[in-house]
């Protein structure tokens, strides 16, 4: 039977916080240009495998400051979550069990958020 944990709702809500930046900073790079900097395109078939990017326009100063800001969002994030009250109550040997029902505690029970 799996070890069940009372984490503390700030706790919980740090980590569904943290979900949340980073899937927004994921869809945000996925939208963006390949390269921060305005590059060339370039095309190279040479390696074991083919390569190919377009020419990059770079990132917009809005862009640059929108994922610097998820980032340290994330970071803030990470560390509050890491460094949590909480883990001190937990046994050495239960830490990584506990940490791995955290942050799936936000999920239903089919890997779905919970409403």
């Amino acid at each position: 039977m799996a070890a069940t944990y009372d984490f503390p709702s700030d706790l919980l809500a740090g980590q569904e916080e943290l979900h949340q930046v980073r899937a927004e900073l994921l869809a945000l790079l996925k939208r963006l240009p390949w390269s921060v900097e305005p590059l060339d395109g370039f095309s190279d078939d040479h390696g074991w495998r083919k390569v190919e990017r377009p020419a990059s326009p770079g990132w917009t100063a809005d862009e640059q400051a929108e994922v610097e800001k998820l980032r340290e969002r994330e970071r803030e994030l990470a560390v509050f979550v890491t460094c949590h009250r909480f883990w001190s109550e937990v046994t050495t040997a239960e830490k990584v069990n506990a940490r791995m029902t955290l942050k799936h505690a936000w999920q239903g029970e089919e890997g779905h958020p919970s409403p």
